[in-house]
């Protein structure tokens, strides 16, 4: 069997399909997985329905359905095809198409899944892009929603940019006009949105002295080292995306100076990434590149409506319910950049417990569970980004459990560090699971076991470091 087969293989099963129930994860590619598939599986006039779910574990099973339809689990499924045995599925009740580490058992649950054929860096609305494609070739407009759930899960992040199976659905979507790539552009967020000295003063990978975290420092280089206007003719701050190539390479090659006062020697090409911009979204808004329309996305997931995010992927632009989701999505995300504000300013006032390899805090209930991981990851860059960052929180619908939610870089990555495999192995250790990627993973303990938690990450961490 190859991935090819896999998709082919899926595309018929859907296409054979009286109905189908689409069962996703919450965030950005969960909710673009299911925005990609439910276009797809419309089109061709089968009868849908969509259940979103924070995890696949035995409380959120009861959100499948119990009926006929081809149940079709998206981003999640793989690791937990126990809990669908354990449920009754049928082998051919269920399509799983996930990039998550798969689990064996007994029933041979068809899959798609490019992991365990290296494709490392292709999310799940990957996956499902190339089976949407596979249903019909004009599904190839759906690869802007693909690149979305990519950059969002983080799958551009250490290689700067798309690469192998991903890279072809970004080409897809030039071809389709609606993605556009820019090569060679600096590697910080917001390139839509933020004030160009804000948007400067974000760019912490790799860390910039006197640009990041210092937005009067980003204004200086701009305004007196580069000598280009902040602000438009109408007084309105100037976004990176308005600049001109000339002005772009003026600030790249003032900062790759300001890299040689770093503490460790950075090779300049790091501050160098691809960006995809959407031209047929508005200027000056989430929703113009892959990455600010991903958190918007992740906004409406963690604030438990990840409907109103697909809507807003699938919506017909001239419709009041598209207009309606666009701006409840904007209060959502404008609301949850203030909650993460805040988060952070907990962590960097509280402060954290430094280890050997670690640093971690606990902050109990007083945030949403769904939102740690973001935090821990911006105050990353103002703590000590040597350490891995851990931050435990208790979930507010099950008191019994604490959730673990981790962040590092990419320098510490390229030295050896697997928070995934970090946490998968220390979670298991007490009855938990955990799972992720290397630069960002997240687990779930009993309460009971979490005294020495930390302790025993840490010596993980240096052992993988060692």
């Amino acid at each position: 069997m190859s991935f090819t087969q896999e998709i082919a293989d899926a595309a018929e099963t859907i296409k054979n399909a009286d109905s189908v129930t689409i069962i996703s994860h919450i965030d950005a590619d969960g909710i673009t997985s299911e925005a990609v598939l439910r276009q797809a599986i419309t089109r061709r006039n089968i009868n849908l329905e969509s259940v979103f779910v924070r995890q696949l574990e035995p409380m959120t099973m009861k959100h499948v359905p119990d009926n006929d339809s081809l149940k079709v689990f998206i981003d999640l499924g793989a690791g937990q095809q126990n809990l669908l045995e354990e449920r009754g599925l049928k082998e051919s009740e269920v399509l799983i198409i996930d990039h998550h580490v798969s689990q064996d058992t007994d029933t041979p649950y068809q899959q798609v899944n490019g992991l365990k054929y290296g494709y490392e860096k292709l999310s799940a609305a990957g996956a499902g892009y190339f089976v949407a494609r596979d249903i019909e070739d004009s599904n190839i407009d759906l690869a802007k929603l693909a690149v979305i759930g990519n950059v969002g899960d983080m799958m551009a992040r250490e290689s700067r940019g798309l690469i192998g199976p991903a890279k072809e659905i970004a080409d897809d979507g030039v071809k389709a006009g609606n993605v556009k790539i820019i090569d060679g552009d600096l590697n910080s967020y917001g390139i839509s949105t933020r004030p160009l000295h804000f948007f400067l003063s974000y760019s912490n990978d790799p860390f910039v002295p006197g640009i990041t975290n210092d937005a009067e420092g980003a204004q200086r280089l701009v305004e007196e080292y580069a000598k280009i206007p902040l602000r438009k003719d109408n007084g309105k701050f100037r976004v990176w995306e308005d600049l001109k190539s000339d002005e772009k390479d003026r600030i790249i090659k003032l900062m790759k100076y300001h890299l040689i006062d770093s503490d460790e020697p950075v090779a300049p090409e790091r501050l160098i990434a691809q960006h995809y911009v959407f031209p047929d979204e508005p200027r000056y808004t989430p929703l113009r590149n892959a990455s600010e329309y991903a958190t918007m996305l992740n906004a409406c997931g963690r604030w438990v409506k990840p409907k109103v995010g697909s809507t807003v992927c699938c919506g017909n632009k001239k419709s009041t319910e598209y207009t309606e989701a666009c701006r409840e999505a904007a209060d959502m995300l404008r609301h949850h950049r203030s909650v993460i504000r805040e988060m952070m300013e907990y962590i960097l006032d509280t402060g954290v417990t430094e280890l050997s390899h670690l640093q971690y805090l606990h902050v109990g209930d007083r945030f949403p569970d769904t939102i740690v991981g973001i935090g821990a990851g911006m105050a990353l860059s103002k703590l000590n980004w040597r350490l891995p960052i851990m931050i435990l929180c208790y979930l507010p619908d099950d008191p019994e459990l604490v959730k673990i939610s981790m962040r590092t870089n990419e320098t510490m990555v390229s030295k050896g560090v697997d928070l995934q495999a970090a946490l998968l192995e220390a979670s298991e250790a007490v009855g938990g699971a955990g799972g992720g990627h290397k630069i960002a993973a997240g687990a779930y303990i009993s309460r009971s076991r979490e005294a020495g938690f930390a302790e025993r990450v840490n010596e993980i961490l240096k052992r993988q470091l060692s």
